[in-house]
């Protein structure tokens, strides 16, 4: 099992939407980084959904349901995308400043590289995240 983050901005898309949908096409990723992590998700892999803009901050856990397929919003280049589930909201949202600080987690592509959209986390940080969250 692999383990990932998926940012989104709550106006766009947020928590509560996609639990109101029970389930997403995760469309739109043009960044190749980002399309590369989503092209390595697995059916039943855990993603965290991050809500960037002014929250930053983890909010909730998804699975992946479906493995990556092509893009249907792309109108040109090679893009991939994969449907989310939700599986539960979290107790308590973990802020960016709290990743920062944190020996484990200020290692996360999201910490260093801010731009992805789509990032991996090892066992490790994806343990520790549930963890504060509890």
């Amino acid at each position: 099992m692999n383990y990932w983050i998926a940012k989104s901005e709550p106006q766009a898309y947020g928590w509560a939407q996609f639990l109101k949908d029970g389930r997403t096409a995760w469309t739109g990723v043009r960044n190749f980084a980002a399309r590369n992590h989503l092209r390595a998700m697995k059916k039943g892999d855990f993603v965290l959904f991050y809500h960037s803009g002014e929250e930053k901050s983890v909010v909730g856990l998804a699975r992946v349901e479906k493995e990556p397929y092509p893009d249907p919003t792309a109108t040109e280049g090679d893009w991939s995308c994969v449907d989310l589930v939700p599986v539960r909201s979290l107790a308590k949202p973990v802020t960016l400043s709290q990743m920062k600080a944190d020996t484990v987690l200020r290692e996360m592509p999201l910490v260093k590289q801010s731009r992805l959209s789509v990032s991996p986390l090892t066992k490790e940080q994806f343990k520790r995240l549930m963890e504060l969250v509890s």
